[in-house]
């Protein structure tokens, strides 16, 4: 399953780079990556929702699913 969140306030690479690293230490995430122009952060896996947003607001960063 393929979830898509939205995330604002990534202004750089490194940006995408700890949201990405923040999602992929969640249980069921098999990858994931981040899109600042975009706003959002694909995950593929089977995590929960709210856990995703859970870390990447622990990053640092507004997050809604």
């Amino acid at each position: 399953m393929t979830e898509t969140i939205t995330v604002e306030g990534m202004s750089c690479e490194h940006c995408e780079q700890t949201v990405e690293e923040a999602l992929e230490g969640v249980a069921g995430v098999r990858d994931a990556e981040a899109d600042r122009e975009a706003e959002q952060a694909t995950v593929d896996g089977d995590a929960d929702p709210d856990a995703l947003v859970t870390v990447v607001e622990d990053a640092g960063y507004d997050a809604t699913a």
